[in-house]
Formats: C-alpha cells, structure tokens, sequence
C-alpha cells in the first residue's frame, strides 16, 4: 500500500490504430525493469491472440512500473489503449482513470481521425496531454512537419514536442521524465471513506468477478466486505493486488492507485464497469452521515450503434453459448444481447456492438476462447418508430417492424463523420459520400492535409463505407464517427418471399428510392445460392403488398429413361414430360422448400 500519493503517475497513451501505442508501452517496461528484456516480446501487453495476429490492441491492458530519476522512486500506472474508432469507449474508461495521456502520433503518417478524436475526449476530461512523434528514425518519416502539426493541434509549443522511436528506444527515456514532470500527482485523501472507480473488470471461472479499480479515496485490503453503489450488491474482498503487469497481490490499495480486487462476486451481472465501490457500514444506523458516499462520476455509459443476431450451428450448445455471451458482456460495457428465435434458424441472441470491427472482434473471441461455431444475420441499426397512438418504439430488427399502417413516421440514427484525407483525394472522397447520403458541413486544411465534415445515415455508413473510402484514397484516409440523433426517413421494410413462404431473417430496411435495386440484388443472390429442386422456386422481395423483383429457380429435369438415350417418338417424350409436370406441381403445392443455412448468410454477407 503506498501512502506516498505525490509519487503516483496515472496516464494512459492515446492514438490512431497502428502509431505504435503497443511498442511504446514494450520500451517502457522495459526501461523500468518491469519485465526482464529477455523475457520481453512484442506486444508484451496484448495478451490475446486476436491482439497479436492483427497488430492491433482490443482491450485496454493496465501496468504499474517502477521508475527512479534523481534518487526518487515514482510508481507509474499505464493503460496502454486500444486506436480503432470502434473501441474508443476502452479509451473513454482510460481516462476517467488517470491524470494525463501521451499522444502519440506516427511520423510517417502523420495527424489521422483517430488521432484527433481521442485529443478530444482526453481534453474533455481535464488530462495533461504530452505530444510525442513516433517512427521518426524511418526513411519516409517527416518528424518536423508532423511535429508542427501536433504542436498546433495540442496549443503546445514545438519544443514541448518529444521525438521517439519507440522501436529503437530513442528518447523513450524521456518521455517518462516528462511524464513524471508535467502529469499532477493524483488528489484523494487515503483518511477518508473508500471510493473505488471500476473502470474494467473480468470473469475467472474460480475466483469469480475480479474488479479492475481506481481508488480515489480511502484505502482497501484484503477481507473486508465492499458494497457496490450502483447495483447495491456486498461482497467481502478475497485478494488485492496491483498489474506487474500480470495479477500481483499486495496488502492494499490507497487513494491514487490503480490495481485490482477479487471481489468474491459469483453472478457475473453484480460487478458493472464504471460503479463506484465503497466499505459496507457495519452497526450504524440508517440516517448516518457515514453511510452516504457519493457516487464517482463514471464515464459515458456507450449506446450500441449495430445489431446482428447470433446463432449457433449445433443447437445443443444454446446454453454454452450464453454463458459465453454473459460472461463476454461482463468486461465489455458496450456489447449488449438478448434472446430472440427464427423459424428458419431457431434459437439465438440479438447482440448490439459500437461498430462493424467490434462486432468481427465479439465473433472470433466467441470462436476462439468458447470454441463456438456460429452464424451471423446481415447488420441493421436501430430505428425509432412512432405510431398513430404516439407510442415510440426503438426497433433492433426488421422484424420487430410494426403494420406499416399503424406507423405515423420511422427515424434513423445519423452520425457525424471526421474523414481526414491528403487533399489530392478531395474530389473523389466528396463524391465518394455523396453516394452514401452523406451531408457536407465544411471543410478544414491542415499543412497538405484536410479534414472533411460530413454527416450521414449510420446505415448508410455500415454498407461498406470504410471500404469504399480506403480504395479510393489508396488507404491514406481515415475517420472517425459520432452519433448524432435520431432523423425522420422515407424507409420501407422489404421482405423476400421463397416459394410464397416469408424468409424473416431475410427482411431488410431500405430507402424507399432505393428499393428497386436493392431488390434486384437480393433476388440475383438468392438465386445462386438456393439449390434447384423438383419444382419452380420463385424468389420474390415484396414491400407491403407489392412486387419488387422476383427471380426462377427452374426445377431440376429427370432422366428420361431410355428416352433420354436412344430418342424415341417425339410424342411419347411430350406426354412423359406432361406427366412429370402434374407430379411437379403437386410437389409445389405441398411440399416446402427446404433453403439451407448457407443460402441465407451467403446473401446477407454480400450485403
């Protein structure tokens, strides 16, 4: 338990995806001799594969590191965070547990959305931001153009800003020394009632919930009991510790550390990210000033922006697959599910991400780490609907759509969008959105650089917008997005008819000036994935009582028997055919078409 809290660094590091953030974190460790360099790999703090084979960080991964200059010991807490857009909320939690934040920016590419975004919300939470320019020992590298940039993005002065290669260790040294400089000591009282901040947390199948806390105030050790202010729930600490980096026990935490607490939890939903933990008073009364502790401010708590359902192709394993999803919601605020069932695939669970990558990322850790094998429906947004009555309903799917002629109007989310761009990509970006129903705001220039503000239906944005953006600026342009409001549409629910019979996980939301395309696409898919059969399959999407577009699957043709080898009298061919062909319609009427899983997700991928 350190009592020294004027010795206590909190920061994290903040950045556009691939800048470095992970191999910084690397030369700190080992610079303080956290871990021993023989022992250090790269990445040392992305502990999941996923992290590894992508090079990118998913989940927000604390330390705490020794560090000595001047004959001075100083403890500095890192959050080593994630860059995509889609896991800003990681970084969101990050800073509500620390005091100040290093950007980093790569040389070679120089200020990016992401690097803007995270500026953003580090400086509405009050950090000491420290400018740092990484990769600045490549050959491609311009350090004082981007330097420059930074500088005036930050309001810093060019000296302030740091040079690195966190590659080679150049001037990592340094870094830390401005850290121990300029990042204020934590404020908090260790004498006062304990309040402790969760800002992550996990799920060990042995030890139960395990919180990771920021304490703020007061101190904590092991077997005293805890009371979680938001949920209500009171537990007795089984184990303290700080992340050296891995689990490390210690006798306790104070006011201004970070570390960790083996709550004792069971239930998995007792222990939420961003609740405050505070002592359970014992043998006070009810009225006493000692039992009220206010609340700690959590950080926002993130809205789910994309929805897909989730199934799983053995329908034993519904149950595992569950406990899987709880126990993934636990450490991941922003994923939210619930159950649901089709006709046409059975039971499943309709989950809610922040974006297209965090929804790939929740797939493959579901396969990976709970050896799942699973299918996912096409995306959808949320829609707001108001009906006649002047009820208002969020709908997640399209079939939760309510009778068209009980809706008064239907809204979508929109988002608005940061595309930072070289501004030799202008015209193609500008077009580019335009096809999207994207909205232009304006338009800033930066050295050679532009950043573009545009706003745009969130639909519109997951139909492969990134994609798009990427292949026409040969990957320099990046963005980053934030959610708006609600917009009154002119939307329409399309469904799609096999053989007269309704495929509901097939219904879409459309743009009603878009239908006849995106009708036509449907149908044209569909028809090269469902099998032929012994009769006609017609494939029709619909809105309401019309007809958009429909397309044949033509039935399979039989053998002939020796008719259809030696030939035979062109009449007696004709009265054969006309045989099967009584028999085929027969099978129309009362047999069903049986559409594989693979036909449907086949379609829906291509979306």
């Amino acid at each position: 338990m350190n009592e020294n809290i004027d010795k206590i660094r909190n920061f994290c590091i903040i950045a556009h995806i691939d800048h470095g953030k992970s191999t910084l974190a690397d030369r700190f460790l080992e610079i303080t001799k956290t871990i021993a360099k023989d022992k250090l790999q790269e990445q040392f703090l992305d502990k999941m594969s996923l992290e590894r084979e992508r090079g990118i960080t998913i989940k927000l991964h604390p330390c705490r590191m020794d560090f000595q200059l001047n004959s001075t010991s100083y403890v500095l807490n890192l959050v080593d965070t994630p860059g995509h857009v889609d896991f800003s909320y990681e970084v969101s939690r990050s800073l509500n547990a620390c005091e100040g934040a290093v950007l980093l920016c790569d040389a070679t590419q120089g200020i990016q959305a992401q690097t803007l975004a995270n500026y953003h919300l580090a400086k509405q939470e009050g950090l000491v931001i420290i400018p740092v320019v990484n990769k600045v020992d490549l050959p491609n590298a311009q350090p004082e153009k981007t330097g420059m940039e930074l500088a005036q993005l930050v309001g810093a002065k060019e000296e302030d800003v740091i040079y690195i290669s966190a590659k080679s260790g150049l001037n990592v040294q340094k870094v830390l020394e401005t850290i121990v400089a300029k990042v204020p000591a934590p404020k908090g009282d260790p004498d006062k009632t304990l309040r402790a901040l969760v800002f992550d947390s996990l799920f060990d199948q042995h030890r139960g919930v395990i919180a990771y806390v920021r304490v703020f105030d007061g101190k904590i050790k092991k077997g005293e009991e805890i009371k979680l202010l938001g949920t209500g729930k009171v537990s007795t600490v089984l184990e303290v510790g700080v992340f050296h980096p891995d689990f490390f026990p210690v006798e306790g935490l104070s006011a201004g550390e970070a570390g960790y607490i083996v709550t004792g939890f069971k239930g998995i939903r007792d222990c939420r990210v961003g609740d405050t933990i505070a002592k359970n008073p014992k043998n006070k009364t009810i009225n006493s000033s000692a039992d009220i502790v206010e609340p700690l401010k959590g950080y926002k708590e993130p809205q789910p922006m994309v929805f897909a359902s989730f199934y799983c192709t053995d329908a034993s394993e519904y149950s595992k697959f569950k406990e899987a999803l709880e126990k993934l919601s636990l450490n991941d605020a922003a994923f939210t599910f619930k159950s649901e069932v089709f006709s046409d695939l059975g039971f499943g669970f309709r989950c809610g991400f922040l974006g297209m990558l965090h929804m790939e990322i929740i797939k493959e850790r579901l396969e990976r780490e709970y050896n799942l094998n699973l299918i996912i429906t096409a995306p959808s947004v949320s829609y707001k609907v108001i009906l006649k009555n002047n009820e208002t309903r969020f709908i997640h799917s399209p079939q939760e759509f309510p009778d068209p002629n009980q809706i008064t109007s239907i809204e979508e989310p929109w988002v608005r969008l940061d595309i930072f761009s070289p501004a030799r990509y202008l015209s193609p970006i500008m077009n580019l959105v335009k096809t999207f129903r994207g909205t232009y705001n304006k338009t800033e220039y930066l050295a050679d650089d532009v950043i573009l503000y545009y706003e745009m239906p969130l639909a519109s944005f997951l139909d492969n917008f990134y994609n798009s953006l990427k292949n026409i600026s040969a990957g320099y342009a990046s963005l980053s997005y934030l959610f708006l409001d609600y917009r009154a549409g002119d939307l329409v629910k399309m469904d799609i008819l096999i053989a007269g019979k309704k495929a509901d996980a097939l219904s879409i939301i459309v743009p009603k000036n878009e239908i006849q395309t995106e009708g036509k696409r449907l149908t044209v898919e569909l028809k090269k994935v469902i099998p032929r059969q012994m009769f006609e399959i017609a494939i029709q999407a619909v809105v309401g009582s019309q007809i958009i577009s429909r397309e044949t699957v033509p039935a399979m043709k039989k053998l002939l028997g020796n008719f259809g080898k030696t030939g035979g009298d062109r009449t007696r061919k004709m009265k054969l055919w006309k045989k099967q062909k009584a028999g085929k319609e027969k099978l129309k009427r009362l047999g069903t078409v049986d559409v594989p899983q693979e036909a449907f997700f086949a379609i829906l991928k291509n979306k």
